[in-house]
């Protein structure tokens, strides 16, 4: 009744860990490169959900494409009702459809610029 028990190194786990937290930072890093670029779409993303977008915020997302900020990601999420911090990987289908639908919605519509409108205080 001599029960032992054994403890592996830490190092071997702590460096696996390491080497996976940067392969995923990495990967990351070239999506969110491909999406600023135009290469891929952000409604792809959130449609096939890749590996290395599953523990990613939805934020994250949306700010890598060209003209979308905090104010402008606030916005909309809130509109929808997702929170900024809701990773990719725990949405519903419902919710990555109605935010597909969304995005797709709000590109189709033209987008005006509000210093060229024409407006009583503007000459």
């Amino acid at each position: 009744m001599n029960a032992t028990a054994t403890i592996a190194p830490a190092g071997p786990q702590y460096m696996r860990a390491l080497q996976r937290a940067n392969e995923v930072r990495l990967a990351r890093a070239d999506l969110k490169r491909r999406v600023a670029v135009g290469e891929t779409e952000v409604t792809d993303v959130l449609r096939a959900c890749p590996w290395e977008a599953t523990s990613m915020a939805v934020a994250d997302l949306l700010r890598s494409q060209r003209r979308w900020g905090q104010t402008r990601c606030r916005k909309f999420l809130s509109g929808v009702g997702i929170s900024e911090n809701k990773t990719i990987g725990s949405m519903t289908d419902r919710q990555r459809r109605t935010l597909v639908m969304m995005l797709e919605t709000s590109r189709a519509a033209p987008q005006r610029d509000p210093w060229l409108t024409d407006s009583p205080t503007r000459a």
